[in-house]
This record gives C-alpha cells, sequence and structure tokens, in this order.
C-alpha cells in the first residue's frame, strides 16, 4: 500500500510526534518503538480496509484523509493490544483518535475487517458485536446496558444520530435512518428503520444497491 506523502519510518516519526504532542508524558521513544514493532500489521488490516471502501482509491493511504487517519489509529491501537498487551500505548493511540477525530472507540473493541466512516465526529461505540460492512456516521451511538449488549449484524448503516442501545439487534442489511434509537428491539434484515409516533419503530424495505455507495464487490 502507497502511503501519501510518508514513507514508513516517517509514518512512524509522525505518529510518535503527534503522541508526544497531545500527550506530553515523557514516554515519547517507548511509544515509538511500539507503534514501529507493530505497524506492518496495522497497516495490513488498513490496507483490506480501505481497498473495500469505494470511496476512497485503493492500495493508498492518505494521514489527511481524516476517516482513513481514524481507522489507522483504531487499528494500531487494538493491534498492540492484542499482541503485546501495551495498555498503555493502546490508551494513548486510543485518547488521540478522541482528541484528533471526536471519536470514542476503544482499543478493545472488536471492529470488523471491513468498516467504513462518513464523519467521526461525535461517535461513540461500546462493546458489542459489530459485523462486516459497517456504515458508521457522525453523532452514532452504540450502547449496553449492564449485561445487554448489541448485536449488529453484516452490512448495516447507521445514519447520523442513530442509536442501538441495550438487547438491540439490528440484523443482516438493515438500514438505520437519522435519529433512529433502537432500544431493546430488533431491526429486521434488509430494513430501512424510521421513527413512528410514541417511540415505535417503522419499517419499509432498504435500498437494494444502497451498499454499492459505501463497499466495493
Amino acid at each position: 500500500m502507497k502511503l501519501i506523502d510518508h514513507t514508513r519510518s516517517s509514518l512512524v516519526d509522525y505518529t510518535a510526534a503527534q503522541c508526544a504532542n497531545l500527550i506530553p508524558d515523557g514516554r515519547t521513544e517507548a511509544f515509538r518503538d511500539c507503534v514501529d514493532a507493530h505497524l506492518d500489521e496495522a497497516l495490513e488490516r488498513l490496507h483490506r480496509c480501505i481497498n473495500a471502501c469505494a470511496p476512497w482509491r485503493p492500495d493508498q493511504f492518505n494521514y489527511l484523509q481524516s476517516s482513513q487517519y481514524c481507522i489507522y489509529l483504531y487499528y494500531l491501537a487494538n493491534t498492540i493490544w492484542r499482541r503485546s498487551g501495551d495498555t498503555g500505548a493502546a490508551t494513548r493511540l486510543f485518547l488521540m483518535n478522541k482528541a484528533l477525530n471526536g471519536i470514542d472507540l476503544f482499543y478493545e473493541i472488536a471492529m470488523p475487517e471491513e468498516f467504513y466512516i462518513g464523519h467521526s465526529v461525535g461517535i461513540v461505540l461500546a462493546k458489542a458485536t459489530y459485523g462486516n460492512r459497517l456504515v458508521l456516521y457522525q453523532n452514532v451511538n452504540v450502547g449496553r446496558h449492564l449485561s445487554d449488549i448489541p448485536v449488529i449484524g453484516d452490512r448495516v448503516v447507521l445514519y447520523p444520530n442513530s442509536s442501538v442501545v441495550g438487547r438491540a439487534v439490528i440484523e443482516d442489511g438493515a438500514v438505520l435512518s437519522q435519529g433512529v434509537r433502537v432500544i431493546n428491539r430488533t431491526a429486521p434484515a434488509g430494513s430501512m428503520v424510521f421513527a413512528a409516533e410514541r417511540g415505535e419503530l417503522a419499517f419499509r424495505p432498504a435500498p437494494v444497491d444502497l451498499l454499492k455507495e459505501y463497499f466495493r464487490d
């Protein structure tokens, strides 16, 4: 994968310099070494994700494309945590993502191999089951309640300001329209979900070709 305006080494330095500016705790060298040790695997994961997303040029990572950089920081944090258990470096990357992109995406959360972020600001993602080819927009909230954890299927689109909470189940191919809250309910497969009166939900068939806007075949 081509790194736009970066080499592998300069990307490591850039990530470490950002961390030093945002979290100036004097641990830059140790953080840099950790990033360097796990960067290749994180970039492999990012490469697959970028190549799946239709709006992005395949085989290219642009660090100035904020959604790509947001996903890069998540994959790097998650890879470091999974491979080394280094919570310090992973937490710094999590905090960087919050500061730079306005997203709350903890490194322990298991995101899918292919997902697309339209706008990251205000997204909060709790521990849940996330299916592949997920689409997220600004101010999306996925939240657990005590031991109740949402389940989100494959090819789901969550439009701005939508929420999935508690034991909610969003089945494969469902689309939550703007502002819809699914709390302890099920959104049927292939449905477009709208808000109805008295907090109820209304369902219509989702457009069959909607995902072509976001993902390559």
